[in-house]
Formats: C-alpha cells, sequence, structure tokens
C-alpha cells in the first residue's frame, strides 16, 4: 500500500511531538521528478539522488523528524509531492535509508498518458509548509533545475517570478538561501547543466537552525558552492568587526564567539569616548549594495547614543570585500559601578558585563546581482532569465544590522583583598574580645580577716558569705575589675587584703 504524503506528514507531526523542542529540527526534502528532470535519472553518470541522501546525511541530525517526498505538479488521480520516507533520525543510518527510498524514483508521467509530467515549485512548498510541517519551525529543502512550468506553460520566465513572489512575500518563510550546482547530465529528451538546492527556514526557529548549520560546515562538508541568500534582504545585511581603537585608554575592543563585540574596560578607566575603525562588509552574496545611506546608534546601559561615523554613506559594497570605516563612539563610563561598590565586589576576579548592541541602519539601499552571478546562472541554466528573478522586491530599500555588544568590566582581587583584611582584624578583635570577656578573672577578698581568692567571669554577680554562713555582701566582676555591692551593715568585708 502506498503511503500518501499526508499520512507520511502526520507522522512528521507525530514525530514533532515526541521530540525534544529545543534540539529538534525537522527537516522536509522535496526532490523534483517532473519531466524537465529526466536527464538527471537516465543519465549513468548522474550524481543527482546520491547528492540528497549525502545532504541528508550531513544536516539531519539526532532526534530531528525528517519526510523525503518526490513532487512534480498535482493532478486527478496523481498527487504530489509523494512521500518516499518518514523517520526520527539515527545519524548512522539517514544516508543509507534516503539512498534506498530514492533508488526506485523515476521520472513521474501524466495519469493515463506517456506524456512527461509537470512542475509546479510554489506548489510543493506550500505542501511542505502547510501539510508536513503543519505551519509549525523546521527547513524545507527543494532540489530542482529551477524550471517552473505548472501545465507546460512554457512562460517559465512568469511562473518563476510567482515562485519568487512566494518566497518574498510568505510570511511563514523566514530565511532562504539557494546553492547553484554545477551537474551536467545527458538524457534521451533533455540534457541539463546544473541543479538548484534551496532551503526555506520556516519561522525563526528554523532559520536559527539553518544559521547553525551553515555555520557548523556541515552544508558545506557535502556542497562547497557558497550560499546566495534570497531572503531576508532587510537585516543582518553587514557586519562590523573592529580593527583599531584610538583614544580610549584601559579599553580594548575585539569580537566574541558567535560574532558579538566585546568592550573590555579597566575599572579606573573613564573615558567618555572612543575613535573606532571598523571593517565594514557586506554580508549578502550575491548582490552588491550599489549605494545606500549610513547612520548608527549604540544601546548601552540604557543608554541610546548616536555614533558619528567618518561617512554617512557607502556605495559599491561588494561581498566578503570589507572597506574601513571610521567612527567615535560614547563609552558608558558613568553607569560603571565604583571599584568599592558591591556589585564590583561581586564580580571580583571575573568581569562585570553590562550587555547592549549596535545597531546600524542602511537607508536608500540598492543592491544589484554581481555580474559573476549572473555569468554562473547562465551557464548553468541556459535560456532561463533567472538573475532578474533573482533582483529584490523594490519595497527592499531599508536594511538593519545589530551587532550584540557587551562591556566588560574587570575587578581586580585588590579592594576585595582589603575588605577581607579590614573583616579579618574586625573579627581577630571581636574574637579578642570575647576572650577577654569569657576569661575568669581573680579576685582577692578579705572577710573577717580571712583572705579569700574567689574567680568570675565579666557580668556575673556572686554572693559573699561570713564564716557563720550569713551573706554579707555581694561581687560584681567587669571588663574592668570588680566592685562590691549591698554590703551588710558592720559586715568586715573589703577587696583585697
Amino acid at each position: 500500500m502506498r503511503v500518501t504524503f499526508h499520512q507520511c506528514a502526520a507522522a512528521l507531526l507525530l514525530l514533532l511531538s515526541a521530540a525534544s523542542p529545543a534540539a529538534a529540527t525537522p527537516h522536509v526534502f522535496l526532490v523534483q521528478n517532473s519531466g524537465w528532470m529526466e536527464p538527471f535519472y537516465t543519465d549513468p553518470q548522474s550524481q543527482f539522488k546520491p547528492l540528497i541522501g549525502a545532504l541528508a546525511g550531513a544536516v539531519v541530525q539526532p532526534g530531528d523528524a525528517m519526510v523525503l517526498a518526490a513532487f512534480n505538479q498535482s493532478l486527478p488521480g496523481a498527487p504530489s509531492p509523494k512521500a518516499l520516507l518518514s523517520l526520527k533520525a539515527d545519524p548512522k543510518v539517514v544516508r543509507s535509508r534516503v539512498n534506498a527510498a530514492l533508488s526506485g524514483l523515476e521520472v513521474a508521467r501524466k495519469p493515463g498518458s506517456a506524456a512527461l509530467a509537470d512542475t509546479d515549485l510554489g506548489e510543493a512548498v506550500q505542501a511542505a509548509i502547510g501539510t508536513a510541517l503543519g505551519g509549525k519551525p523546521g527547513i524545507v529543502w527543494l532540489v530542482t533545475n529551477n524550471r517552473n512550468s505548472p501545465n507546460n506553460d512554457q512562460a517559465t520566465a512568469a511562473r518563476n517570478r510567482e515562485f519568487y513572489e512566494l518566497i518574498h512575500r510568505g510570511a511563514a518563510i523566514d530565511k532562504v538561501v539557494a546553492f547553484p550546482l554545477r551537474m551536467p547530465v545527458q538524457g534521451k529528451h533533455y540534457q541539463a547543466n546544473g541543479l538548484m538546492v534551496y532551503a526555506f527556514a520556516v519561522g525563526a526557529p528554523g532559520s536559527r537552525a539553518l544559521d547553525a548549520l551553515l555555520a557548523s560546515g556541515r552544508i558545506a562538508s557535502v556542497i562547497t558552492e557558497q550560499p546566495a541568500r534570497l531572503k531576508p534582504l532587510d537585516r543582518d545585511t553587514v557586519r562590523l568587526s573592529p580593527a583599531q581603537v584610538e583614544d580610549a585608554p584601559g579599553v580594548a575592543f575585539s569580537q566574541a564567539q558567535g560574532g558579538a563585540l566585546r568592550a573590555d574596560v579597566d575599572p579606573d578607566a573613564r573615558t567618555p569616548k572612543a575613535s573606532i575603525l571598523w571593517h565594514l562588509e557586506n554580508t549578502m552574496y550575491p548582490y552588491t549594495i550599489a549605494s545606500a545611506t549610513l547612520s548608527a546608534r549604540s544601546m548601552l546601559a540604557g543608554e541610546d547614543r548616536k555614533i558619528e561615523l567618518a561617512s554617512s554613506r557607502v556605495d559599491n559594497l561588494a561581498p566578503g570585500k570589507p572597506v574601513p570605516l571610521g567612527s567615535v563612539m560614547q563609552l558608558p563610563v558613568a553607569q560603571l559601578p565604583d571599584k568599592w561598590s558591591m556589585e564590583a565586589m561581586k564580580s571580583a576576579g571575573s568581569a562585570y558585563v553590562l550587555p547592549g548592541r549596535i545597531e546600524l541602519h542602511l537607508a536608500n539601499q540598492k543592491l544589484e546581482l554581481s555580474q559573476a552571478f549572473r555569468q554562473r546562472m547562465a551557464a548553468l541554466f541556459p535560456g532561463d532569465p533567472l538573475p532578474e528573478i533573482f533582483t529584490p522586491p523594490a519595497t527592499v530599500q531599508a536594511s538593519n544590522a545589530v551587532l550584540p555588544l557587551e562591556v566588560r568590566v574587570h575587578y581586580g582581587m585588590g579592594p576585595l583583598a582589603a575588605l577581607g583584611g579590614i573583616a579579618a582584624a574586625l573579627l581577630a578583635a571581636l574574637g579578642a574580645g570575647a576572650w577577654a570577656y569569657g576569661r575568669p578573672r581573680v579576685a582577692q577578698v578579705t572577710v573577717e580577716d580571712e583572705l579569700r581568692t574567689m574567680r568570675a567571669r565579666p557580668g556575673t554577680v556572686q554572693p559573699i558569705y561570713d564564716k557563720a554562713g550569713a551573706q554579707v555582701a555581694q561581687l560584681k566582676t567587669t571588663l574592668f575589675g570588680h566592685e562590691l555591692f549591698d554590703l551588710r551593715e558592720g559586715a568586715q568585708v573589703r577587696l583585697g587584703r
């Protein structure tokens, strides 16, 4: 019995509910098997299927749920996508399970006809997001020859524009990257030069998971091509990294792991501002920032301050080619705890951290697709006007980049040691006082010409009796000596001999 895509999707949702939400990322792999893909299936030298198995084996992590499905265009009697596999990942078997599921996959034909099936990229992606993921976060992988031709529509450029409209305007899609791959194949009917692998991050958690995969090198272990960003084009578009700090004794900037900026500050530093030379880098491959107006602000310790930039404009900023950008930045010295404060004492030997951020805004932003990328796409997909389709929407005219910043004040052990010494001295004094207070004192008392030796602790009172056993006085002992009181009239009692 054939398992439907809806049944596999239900299985995926069941797997998701049993998985740890903090660690698991669901993956949906959509593999095109319409007529235009014929050479990828029939060429004996084709690496198409092994590529998908290797990619799935690299990106699906322990505990992740995944669905593998083939797609073309849905018709009555021939639903699309069609599920091939659904599982909760064991990394040791993902690649082999995917390869086994793909081994029998062939080019699809229209129901009741010898005609090869058409393609609907948008339909497949929407089914993966709405049905397989059930609207929940995850990553959808789409492997395609990039020819979108539902109902054998020859106006593939228009259909591709509809597909990219889904990418840019789909509210559920948070991030999209594409990998154009060279894979020349020759079939009986068609020949092709390359493939496109898309990664659609659904929701913010899906976007974070995709970022983590890109940073880990897992994707790069299979696909060495640099990812082309399709979405978003209005945030995290540039990267700032500190190159040099001037006029700020006791302040040092560095890049922390994860990309955050760290300012290490000496507790005695009271410089109100610092001159910082940055490297400004475009992170939006394959786009060049043709022009944009720059402004920046810092948010630190509750203070929102403008950063003075040496230049308020950037032109022809190509990806991966940083340019210098001077700035003057205010430092929150008035907000730093004094080294004798309780906050400083608690942080002694480590660092007192003030979290914040730097925001860089690009207004009047104009993006251009790089010429090298245009040429590569033309070679891989000849006849398709894809570079024009990659042009960002006209609505994307501004972007923001946020650089996390933490000011770390390093307080030494000196003040804490000094306080510790004072505390130790006080404790010693208190101890000595306690010992002195608790030590028995000796008093000599003469009663009726009889010398007696009495012992008592400070703060105590003892009765004194005569030879007949009658109480004739009381002896009070203090830290400073002894005192007789309550003497009976006529009693012969005195201190000393």
